[in-house]
């Protein structure tokens, strides 16, 4: 069976340039962690990605439709869902609100499926929403978080499109994981009888395991190191290491072959 590295594709010299210094000149600005001024930047930087002009108040003579466009572009004037929820920390989400903002209304812009550009856009955002993020994070586009600072992605994690981290609770992704489009991890589980009773529990993936294509961990699982959640399963229990669970609830249905390497690895952790 053939193996396909990834082929390593650049833009123009001209476009790298303009990307990485667009890149470093926001993430300069967001050192600065006091929400108004985060919101300031955002705006402004919305508004040129936007509309292709610097900020300017809303023009009172535009119809309402461009009023209503240019207040949204401004995080102040947005809300998000999680910062509706009762046991968000005010303090720490309104310091990343801002950039949430950004990460969202960049995603669904013209730009936003650009993976060079994309993928070193949401690193930089990352380090700054993220409670931590490693080295060589790779985050494509249509990713959704909850609140940020709950949640922890190590080096070399791949989170592909359209992935749901719910880090009411706390998420810690590690070393070496990918997460498939569509798939949702959780971290927070309501009462059946009461809904706005909730549970918050960390969840935890890997080191080096799959989550695939439109599976679910559910809150408080653990994913050991190489397993892998099947497409569409739903894990509500821990996933053993090197294990891959199927199905709604996902079961065991077979067991990775270990590489000499990898045993060497797992004999010397006990």
């Amino acid at each position: 069976m053939p193996r396909y590295e990834y082929r390593v594709l650049s833009p123009s010299p001209a476009a790298e340039r303009v990307f990485i210094t667009w890149i470093d000149q926001l993430d300069q600005e967001f050192i600065n962690r006091d929400p108004e001024h985060r919101s300031t930047v955002v705006r402004n930087a919305l508004h040129e990605l936007y509309l292709g002009r610097p900020y300017a108040s809303p023009n009172t003579s535009s119809t309402l439709a461009e009023q209503a466009l240019v207040h949204s572009l401004d995080p102040r004037n947005a809300t998000l869902e999680p910062e509706t929820y009762g046991d968000v920390d005010v303090t720490k989400y309104n310091e990343r609100k801002p950039l949430i903002w950004f990460w969202m209304m960049y995603d669904r812009s013209p730009i936003g499926l650009n993976h060079w550009l994309g993928h070193r856009m949401r690193a930089m955002l990352a380090r700054h929403v993220f409670k931590h993020c490693g080295k060589n994070v790779k985050i494509f586009h249509g990713v959704e978080i909850s609140y940020g600072y709950n949640l922890t992605v190590e080096d070399n994690c791949t989170i592909h499109k359209y992935v749901l981290l719910d880090d009411r609770g706390e998420i810690i992704i590690h070393e070496g994981c990918s997460i498939s489009d569509y798939a949702n991890v959780y971290s927070h589980a309501h009462d059946l009888n009461d809904g706005m009773i909730v549970t918050n529990q960390k969840t935890e993936i890997g080191p080096k395991a799959r989550v695939t294509y439109h599976a679910t961990v559910l809150s408080g699982v653990k994913v050991g190191e190489h397993g892998i959640v099947g497409s569409i399963g739903v894990a509500s229990k821990d996933v053993l290491p090197f294990h891959i669970v199927a199905g709604v609830p996902a079961k065991p249905v077979k067991v990775k072959p270990i590489a000499p390497e990898e045993l060497q690895k797992a004999f010397e952790k006990k």
